[in-house]
């Protein structure tokens, strides 16, 4: 099957595409934008995606998804994978700048997942002073307690419903240890089965005003509402400033302490309209050398 510039072929349950570029999985799964993807012993990773359990690698230039189907090349991975989207014109724009262009060379082959936005809002919440290790076993954890079993063989579930946690008890929700955050979980899953905020609500407003109607549900603040809004493909001219990000930014830009609309600004009148790139190459570089994170 071709599809957009890409060959599909499926057999026994594997599919392998042809003419993916611009693409590490390592770079993808490890930059901080996912919690349901764990690497393997032989560098492929066993991820969820939806109701979906599968293992995904890359070899000489193929991209292989293991336990897919042809049709799910269409409905799912073209658009999870932003396949649609030419990263070779995005990294020639943000490598103008010299430091962009360092942090592109350690971060080639990082692609902004299109994830499921009721997923990404929990699990945001639930990165709140938190590290990534413990956000995805706390994901974990809840979809083992709310979500249904996908993959008994590998003990892999389903992310919860809407109605999952709306309807489940503070107590229930406290079992997965998320600490502070469980009350936030609850009070926004409520809120959420009540529609307050969709995402189709979210992609007809302005980028600012996306975000102030997030920062009106429990436990998001302007760091965890830029997460959402980019990581479930509705916003791509945010940039999410945690601690990390605020001191990678005095190190490497700004050469002070800056407060965080400073470095907003900057990032704005530095990066456009691509500074949801331009944070994630940036983010994965300074991590990987611990630029700003003490040696």
């Amino acid at each position: 099957m071709e599809y957009k510039g890409y060959s599909i072929n499926c057999k026994n349950g594997i599919m392998a595409i042809e003419g993916v570029k611009d693409f590490n999985l390592t770079h993808i799964f490890e930059c901080g934008q996912c919690f349901r993807w764990i690497r393997q012993q032989d560098g492929s990773y066993n991820g969820i995606v939806k109701d979906k359990f599968v293992n995904v690698s890359l070899s000489n230039g193929i991209l292989y998804i293991r336990n897919a189907e042809e049709q799910n090349f269409i409905d799912i991975w073209y658009e999870y994978f932003d396949l649609g989207t030419d990263y070779s014109k995005i990294k020639s724009v943000l490598e103008k700048d010299e430091i962009m262009k360092e942090a592109i060379k350690t971060g080639y082959g990082i692609r902004l997942l299109r994830q499921d936005f009721w997923e990404m809002l929990i699990s945001f919440i639930i990165s709140a002073n938190n590290m990534i290790p413990r956000i995805m076993k706390t994901v974990d954890t809840l979809s083992v307690l709310k979500g249904g079993c996908i993959e008994a063989n590998y003990n892999a579930y389903r992310f919860p419903e809407i109605h999952d946690l709306a309807n489940a008890t503070l107590e229930e929700i406290q079992q997965c240890k998320a600490g502070f955050r469980c009350k936030y979980i609850h009070q926004t899953s409520k809120l959420m089965y009540q529609e307050a905020i969709t995402k189709e609500m979210l992609q007809s407003l302005d980028t600012d005003m996306a975000r102030k109607e997030l920062m009106k549900l429990p436990g998001v603040g302007p760091k965890v509402a830029d997460c959402i809004l980019l990581f479930s493909g509705i916003k791509f001219d945010v940039f999410p400033t945690d601690v990390w990000v605020k001191r990678v930014m005095e190190e490497l830009y700004l050469k002070k302490e800056s407060k965080l609309n400073e470095i907003q600004s900057f990032a704005k009148n530095q990066f456009g309209n691509l500074t949801g790139y331009a944070q994630q190459y940036l983010f994965y570089h300074a991590r990987l050398n611990r630029i700003g994170m003490g040696k």
